[in-house]
């Protein structure tokens, strides 16, 4: 059940845990108006886990190996998390394509991030893909998950420049930082009512977001959103 006015989160990860990290302090800081009622992963090694586990976060590990199919697991899944009275499922690294199986039941209160400024690249690679292009830029979407492998409505972007001698990692490692600001910020948005998806993609306080989401900026953390850029 929710405690007070705060929401309930579950998410899915199947390695380490930094996005992971980063709601864990944005619902002990104040930042996130939201519980995690669960971490669950289809790694039984995953070092996120631990991490959750540390914070005293409930925890469940469904591997995908014991399941014959792509659907069996995300029934599994959906069962699983279906039983949490959860508001909002992230996907934090979570390395499994999905199905209609589990994205359906969560149309709507489904997020995830992705390591690139969508529709740009993606898939894997991105950071490479986009040094190779020969791009002055790069960044990170939150979107809502839909059938289309990161198709879904962006929400927010956070952009970084591209630096001389920059290499796939230094890229990686500054993009990072600004994804750990704007997803839990996204989830905030959504866990307080701000956020939605409609048939005509993803709409803040009413207002139609973007076919690029929203471009980040540190005022946005405060609630109010830059101008699209």
């Amino acid at each position: 059940m929710k405690t007070g006015n705060r929401g309930r989160l579950a998410i899915l990860i199947s390695g380490r845990g930094s996005n992971l990290q980063a709601f864990i302090d944005a619902s002990a800081g104040g930042a996130l108006a939201a519980d995690i009622a669960v971490v669950i992963s289809n790694n039984p090694d995953a070092g996120g886990l631990r991490l959750a586990r540390r914070a005293g976060i409930p925890t469940r590990s469904i591997d995908h190996r014991d399941y014959p199919s792509r659907e069996a697991f995300d029934a599994a899944l959906a069962a699983e998390v279906g039983q949490r009275d959860v508001d909002l499922v992230i996907l934090a690294g979570f390395m499994r394509i999905l199905t209609p199986v589990f994205i359906e039941p969560f149309s709507g209160r489904l997020l995830n991030v992705h390591p690139s400024l969508l529709p740009k690249y993606p898939g894997l690679h991105t950071h490479q893909r986009a040094l190779d292009a020969g791009d002055t830029e790069a960044g990170v979407t939150v979107h809502f998950v839909t059938l289309e492998l990161d198709g879904g409505p962006p929400i927010i972007q956070a952009r970084v420049p591209i630096l001389p001698g920059d290499t796939a990692q230094t890229l990686a490692d500054r993009v990072i930082v600004q994804e750990h600001l704007i997803y839990p910020l996204a989830a905030q948005w959504l866990i307080s009512g701000r956020l939605q998806l409609t048939d005509h993609g993803a709409c803040l306080d009413g207002e139609p977001i973007p076919a690029t989401g929203i471009d980040y900026s540190p005022g946005a953390s405060s609630g109010a959103p830059t101008e699209p850029g």
